[in-house]
């Protein structure tokens, strides 16, 4: 049976020059497999070090990236067709930097946001103020908004970490507030512009454009079209449709795989090439 002391033994005896013993570390750690997650998520949030944290939180990586990647599979099979699917699989990304993450302590927190404006929401009769109440909490109360000075770190394309630190990615931020619109009834949408992620809110009388990344301010299409030209994009209608939860989902992980490649980390931008395709396949 598996034990504390065996496991800080093992992380300890990684350190050691000599390539037999750490070859024997590593054998042993795949064949202890997911039992040891338990005691190095423990031996990990009592560490003091970030860097032996990151290194803890590697070796769980390694070991549970298999179910995981089944994990996804499986959802894939499901179809990912509505927005409760997609947030389930944005919070399993989300694993990719927090292995031992519950994906639905992450749900309930959405909950919590959602019910602390849930009256105001029921009492409002136009869908124009709703819309409005909604962003007003995200973006003002809440205090969510982008990350300019650290845009490529992989803890602003992890919901997980955009929940708890408010900044993120524009698609992040949007799919804050489609989340928390999907509990209330409400209906945001993404759309895909290149280059730069939009919501839309739409109405039988409407279509609402807003960035996310800047405060959840609304924008126009000629707004959109002039930054696509000086961006040296030539635009076309389809750019601001509606896009599917699974075109959604697939940006998603893209994002990621810039991330980690420009921090090297090629282990983890091969694992997300493979549920890439997953995605594509059935998207």
């Amino acid at each position: 049976m598996t034990t504390k002391s065996e496991i800080e033994s093992l992380i300890y005896l990684l350190d050691d020059p000599d390539p037999e013993v750490q070859s024997g570390v590593h054998s042993r750690l795949r064949e202890l497999g997911e039992d040891a997650v338990p005691l190095l998520d423990e031996h990990k949030n009592e560490t003091r070090g970030e860097q032996e944290k990151e290194f803890i939180n590697n070796i769980i990586y390694n070991i549970t990236i298999g179910s995981l990647i089944e994990e996804y599979a499986e959802l894939m099979e499901e179809g990912v067709h509505d927005a409760r699917n997609l947030e389930r699989a944005v919070l399993m990304l989300a694993k990719f930097g927090s292995p031992t993450l519950r994906i639905e302590e992450y749900s309930r927190k959405l909950d919590i946001l959602s019910r602390e404006i849930s009256a105001d929401i029921a009492y409002t009769p136009s869908l124009r103020e709703k819309m409005q109440i909604i962003l007003q909490y995200v973006f003002r109360e809440l205090r969510f908004r982008g990350d300019s000075a650290n845009y490529h770190h992989p803890d602003n394309a992890l919901l997980n970490r955009v929940i708890d630190r408010r900044k993120g990615l524009p698609i992040m931020l949007g799919l804050v507030v489609m989340f928390l619109g999907r509990r209330l009834n409400l209906p945001f949408y993404g759309v895909n512009m290149p280059i730069h992620f939009l919501l839309l809110y739409k109405t039988p009388s409407e279509g609402v454009l807003i960035d996310p990344f800047d405060g959840g301010t609304i924008v126009t299409y000629d707004q959109c079209y002039y930054f696509l030209k000086k961006n040296g994009v030539e635009p076309r209608p389809d750019h601001l449709k509606q896009a599917d939860e699974s075109e959604i989902l697939a940006r998603c992980i893209r994002n990621l795989i810039n991330s980690y490649s420009k921090q090297n980390q090629e282990r983890k931008v091969k694992d997300l090439r493979q549920l890439l395709h997953l995605t594509e396949l059935k998207g």
